[in-house]
């Protein structure tokens, strides 16, 4: 029972972690939009403001799946505080953290190659 315990606190630990890694990178898109908008305000060319929205639709499509994974998140959390309880329980909720963290590591490498094209759009543009 201690050891099942420490497993589902380390479950606990990861789906914290990973709920403040989604909080960074949204505020994260909030900067990036405010720099959006400061170019879009500016007089830049159809070009450029075809490449802005592209990034505006690149960010909306983020946050959507941010959302879904804070709902998952969520969802594994109360699904934990129901397990602690069960025999062997960790064994099952182990497996379908596996798929979350995939997702996980999907979103944030997807995030990331986003953020950089981004950050030499405005090294263009600003």
């Amino acid at each position: 029972m201690e050891s099942q315990l420490l497993v589902l606190s380390d479950l606990n630990f990861n789906l914290d972690v990973w709920k403040r890694e989604l909080k960074f990178q949204e505020s994260e898109m909030d900067y990036f939009e405010e720099k959006l908008e400061h170019i879009a305000v500016r007089n830049v060319g159809t070009e450029v403001m075809v490449q802005l929205e592209g990034f505006q639709n690149k960010i909306i499509r983020e946050r959507e799946v941010m959302g879904h994974l804070r709902h998952r998140i969520r969802m594994k959390k109360r699904e934990l505080a129901y397990t602690k309880f069960e025999s062997n329980a960790e064994i099952l909720f182990h497996e379908k953290q596996v798929l979350l963290k995939d997702e996980m590591k999907t979103f944030v490498k997807m995030h990331y190659q986003l953020k950089e094209l981004m950050m030499d759009f405005f090294l263009k543009t600003l």
